[in-house]
């Protein structure tokens, strides 16, 4: 695979055309899950696998899917990945899915996804859809962490809380006290607004400066 293809598709997907800065996509879980740093990995995660592996099938089916048919094979092809995800969660990580698996469900819906099948899995070989499809996750990814992070260390004070729910009990520990309170504001919904405001405005700084 062509190396200048894999460069671009990185930095579009990471900063340029940033699902969430810069296409505004996928911004109901972004803001109802960024509450803290184990939420945000848990569907940041999530959201990246689903995407990426749609992504492959659905560029392996693009040649044998009719024209009529090929947006209800791609929600279709979404919608077994996030089934299989949503039953994964609920299987070995059962406190996690109390915590997100509203808005594992609401997967099939994102924009994200359907955009990234529509506009490159379903006219690009295997590889590079792939590739596509984890940048894409990955620039979702970061800033779901970034969220969550910020959030959880104004608002409660602490950062790696409950991260138990995801590790296991090796992470039961790793709890790290920054404050003894927080700034209310910052959990509820408001603070989540905030918060990706503040992004956005410093990716914008960055990029006009640079």
């Amino acid at each position: 695979m062509n190396s200048l293809v894999t460069d671009g598709l990185w930095r579009e997907g990471l900063w340029h055309n940033n699902p969430s800065l810069v296409q505004m996509l996928g911004l109901c879980p972004l803001l109802a899950v960024s509450g803290s740093l184990v939420t945000s990995l848990g569907l940041g995660i999530t959201t990246l696998l689903v995407l990426t592996a749609s992504n492959v099938v659905i560029s392996l089916l693009r040649n044998v899917t009719a024209r009529e048919t090929r947006l209800p094979s791609q929600i279709l092809v979404i919608a077994v990945f996030v089934t299989a995800a949503d039953i994964i969660l609920q299987a070995w990580f059962f406190e996690l899915h109390q915590r997100i698996g509203l808005f594992i469900a609401l997967i099939v819906t994102n924009c994200t996804l359907l955009g990234r099948a529509e506009v490159y899995a379903s006219r690009n070989p295997v590889l590079v859809s792939a590739v596509d499809g984890f940048m894409m996750g990955m620039g979702f990814l970061w800033v779901l962490l970034a969220m969550g992070a910020v959030r959880e260390i104004l608002g409660h004070g602490t950062l790696f809380h409950n991260m138990h729910l995801l590790l296991g009990p090796m992470a039961e520990n790793s709890t790290i006290e920054i404050a003894d309170s927080g700034f209310l504001l910052m959990v509820l919904p408001p603070g989540a607004f905030l918060t990706l405001g503040c992004l956005i405005a410093l990716k914008n700084l960055i990029t006009r400066d640079v």
